[in-house]
């Protein structure tokens, strides 16, 4: 019988779950959807308890498929959205709904950290800037606000580890949940006494930090009953989604390059060494003595998908006469559109700038329409400002004397001929397009794989399958050097409106 790895995903709009075999074939796959729960401006929190439902349909769904065995599953990897706070007693119980890594509830308690001990500490231990996402302000907030839930905290953790808990019993965080909770001190790869004295948070709430590749616990007797699991299966630590998502992707060596044309707009970087920018995140590979600094749009895919449906309900229509996804045909439209969108720049800031400007207060806008513009030229102009925002990453890159070997682009976005185009053509180099990726519930299969030695890094690119690649046009790259540029000027024209709002 053949070996099999079940990779899990717990992503922001949805539960995702695959079974792989040992020559990287899918043979079964699932989803079920999460739900956003934002009930304050600002909050945005998901409920656990549907993240575990939904992973055992998901598992169950995936088992129901003749061409797979429960006990046929070698390991199990499971990735997620970071850094989520999940928060729960000594008995294990959760006690409140998760806090997502977007969530601003904690922006006065940053600013006040900021006021007692400045941002320059925080960085050099921990290679990141305090932010939105980290994790001791939400907790001083909690603290503050939600007394009741401080007082029953045993244990803190991320989405993927709750799931490594549900399914083994074993507390732990893996490693690059910790070190963007900006607790970890990077340096030491261990809890920062430092950082855990500044935000008041006793170590005791803390698990244990493990490897990616660490197995952590095996499936439980309960949860295989539940779930319909071998008990005994083998659980590795897991990985954040961005990170699982480039190695599916095959970013495994330095200079590879991952765009992400999702919800938000991620690249990540491949390094053999660490490297700190206030531009930029870092996280670290799932390879030994590899890093991953990377840095965040938060809108690419989100922002074209409120415009098409906010704009473009007679083309989907249309679309759907000629048989076609809205999205194909909206390209087409597209396509016959110049570089530049005949003069429309977008700022794509829509919700705030995140890397490498770090701009919370910047806003989405629309600049140079005339009457002379149809809904196709908006359409477009949204498309090329996601890569001017990918440039704006690559341009730190080369700054910080970081060569770009090798790009290859991955999410939904990136099965458009038409994005990828525009981003070779912007980027001024090829772009590589896996025709059959399925993300970061796939790359963490493969690590599970990896930790069990039924795969290595070079059968990673054996088992991806076939490729396109599009090759950057000389001369639309010299058109967008201008419009590059006009883009640059338009948000340094407006930064001070965007303060004074």
């Amino acid at each position: 019988m053949q070996d099999l790895l079940l990779g899990l995903d717990i992503g922001t709009s949805s539960v995702k779950g695959l079974i792989i075999d040992q020559t990287g074939r899918v043979l079964a796959q699932s989803e079920a959807p999460n739900e956003l729960i934002s009930t304050h401006i600002g909050w945005a929190e998901q409920d656990v308890d549907r993240w575990k439902q939904n992973i055992i349909q998901v598992i169950r769904t995936c088992l129901d498929n003749p061409l797979v065995s429960s006990h046929n599953i070698r390991g199990i990897g499971v990735s997620g959205m970071v850094p989520a706070l999940v928060l729960m007693d000594s008995h294990g119980q959760v006690l409140r709904p998760a806090i997502q890594y977007n969530d601003s509830r904690a922006v006065q308690e940053i600013q006040a950290y900021r006021e007692k001990t400045g941002a320059f500490s925080f960085f050099n231990i921990t290679g990141a800037n305090p932010s939105v996402q980290s994790i001791g302000p939400k907790l001083a907030w909690i603290r503050h606000w939600e007394p009741q839930v401080w007082e029953k905290t045993a244990w803190i953790m991320g989405s993927y580890d709750y799931i490594n808990y549900f399914l083994t019993g074993e507390i732990s965080v893996e490693r690059n949940w910790a070190l963007e909770s900006g607790l970890l001190d990077i340096h030491l790869q261990s809890w920062s006494n430092t950082l855990l004295s500044d935000f008041d948070l006793p170590e005791t709430i803390l698990p244990p930090v493990r490897p990616s590749l660490e197995i952590t616990g095996k499936v439980n007797l309960q949860t295989a009953q539940i779930t319909g699991l071998a008990p005994g299966t083998p659980v590795i630590a897991g990985s954040a989604d961005h990170v699982a998502a480039a190695l599916a992707a095959g970013i495994t060596r330095p200079g590879d390059v991952l765009i992400k044309f999702g919800s938000s707009g991620d690249m990540l970087y491949c390094s053999d060494h660490a490297v700190f920018d206030p531009r930029f995140y870092i996280d670290f590979h799932c390879l030994p003595d590899k890093y991953l600094p990377n840095g965040c749009m938060a809108t690419s895919g989100s922002l074209l998908k409120w415009f098409v449906n906010e704009f473009c309900q007679q083309d989907r229509i249309d679309a759907k006469r000629q048989g076609l996804p809205v999205y194909q045909y909206l390209d087409q439209q597209a396509e016959q559109i110049p570089p530049g969108s005949a003069g429309i720049t977008v700022l794509p800031y829509f919700l705030g700038a995140k890397t490498p400007l770090n701009d919370p207060d910047a806003r989405g806008v629309f600049y140079g329409m005339t009457l002379s513009h149809s809904r196709y030229h908006l359409y477009r102009s949204i498309m090329e400002s996601v890569v001017y925002g990918f440039r704006d990453h690559f341009e730190v890159l080369q700054q910080l004397g970081l060569p770009i070997v090798r790009v290859v682009a991955s999410e939904g976005g990136a099965g458009s001929p038409l994005w990828r185009q525009i981003a070779a053509d912007v980027l001024d180099t090829p772009i590589e397009f896996l025709q059959a990726n399925p993300g970061s519930a796939y790359g963490v299969a493969v690590m599970a794989g990896m930790a069990l030695q039924l795969f290595d890094v070079e059968d990673l690119m054996q088992i991806q399958g076939a490729r396109e690649i599009s090759v950057p046009n000389p001369a639309a790259h010299r058109q967008y050097q201008s419009f590059y540029q006009t883009y640059h000027n338009l948000y340094n024209q407006l930064r001070p409106v965007f303060q004074s709002q």
